[in-house]
């Protein structure tokens, strides 16, 4: 057991529900989804389809789930899944997701069917956090019949797809506060020894170990190294624990562990991490990676349909 203990909880014993409202009344709101996310949304109904596939309601809060598609669907096209917002924390997700709409999502226009959701857990953006309402982690919940339900609701807005696309890109963020924040309080909620480890300074990528597509993730590597640096692997060369596939990118089993980026069943998918504490980029960058890396995804994967 380490020295340091969670503020919430008795060491070795899991959450109960009182130890999980008393999680939930030490989180503030921060920032506004309906500014940040839905506000944002509103001018792109000029060019897309918005429709609302859910909403959650949080002690009498409601947040709308919104998904932007292309106009021109079409049946005869191959189909393109961009995610954001998994994490609430994980801002350059959201904004990375709607800056692509705003200044790219037309670039496919006859050649592909877009599909957007750039805010998957909305009472976690507020609250710049990775858990939901009810600190369970949306990225290990989504499958059928999920407890979660920001997972729950996108597994239905996607289920009816499964199988017919063909780019699948989850935009993630790796911080700081995942070492000083939310390892330790997952350790302290599943009452086991939190275990430091550290946190890659720069972009990388996740593949699926259960279907590798190793190329397409060079490609997008490729495309970020030219806008941000790419995460080395630490002194026993991993990250987060993994052996790299090749650099930047490493596997891990994305399907099995009910992760966002594997429900669609994509041909490619893959899972973007950017590092916005690192003293050689800035918020921008992050951002213009996300972009950079879901515009790279889709040139690939339409190139080699």
């Amino acid at each position: 057991m380490t020295a340091r203990f969670y503020p919430i909880g008795t060491p070795g014993q899991p959450w109960s529900p009182a130890e999980v409202h008393a999680w939930r009344e030490r989180v503030v709101k921060q920032r506004s989804h309906a500014q940040d996310v839905v506000a944002a949304i509103q001018p792109l109904r000029q060019a897309f389809d918005v429709s609302e596939y859910g909403a959650l309601a949080c002690e009498g809060e409601r947040f709308p789930l919104l998904a932007v598609r292309s106009r021109d669907w079409r049946e005869d096209l191959p189909l393109l899944v961009v995610t954001g917002g998994v994490h609430g924390y994980e801002t350059s997700g959201v904004q990375g997701a709607l800056q692509f709409l705003a200044q790219h999502g037309l670039e496919t226009a006859g050649r592909a069917n877009l599909l957007v959701v750039p805010c998957v857990s909305p009472w976690a953006y507020e609250r710049v956090q990775r858990w939901n309402f009810a600190a369970l982690d949306p990225n290990r919940n989504f499958r059928a019949g999920s407890p979660v339900p920001e997972s729950a609701a996108l597994v239905a807005l996607l289920a009816p797809l499964r199988g017919r696309v063909l780019m699948h890109i989850d935009l993630h963020e790796t911080t700081n506060t995942d070492e000083s924040e939310f390892r330790p309080a997952l350790a302290a909620r599943d009452g086991v020894p939190f275990e430091p480890d550290t946190v890659p300074d720069g972009f990388y990528l996740v593949d699926d170990v259960d279907g590798p597509q190793p190329d397409f993730q060079r490609a997008v590597i490729a495309a970020v190294a030219q806008v941000t640096h790419i995460a080395p692997a630490d002194a026993h060369g991993h990250i987060i624990g993994c052996p790299l596939q090749s650099p930047g990118v490493i596997s891990f089993s994305v399907s099995r562990g009910g992760l966002c980026a594997a429900i669609t069943g994509a041909r490619f998918s893959t899972t973007t991490e950017v590092y916005p504490d690192s003293p050689r980029t800035t918020p921008q960058h992050c951002v213009a990676a996300q972009v950079t890396a879901v515009r790279a995804a889709i040139r690939y994967a339409l190139d080699a349909a």
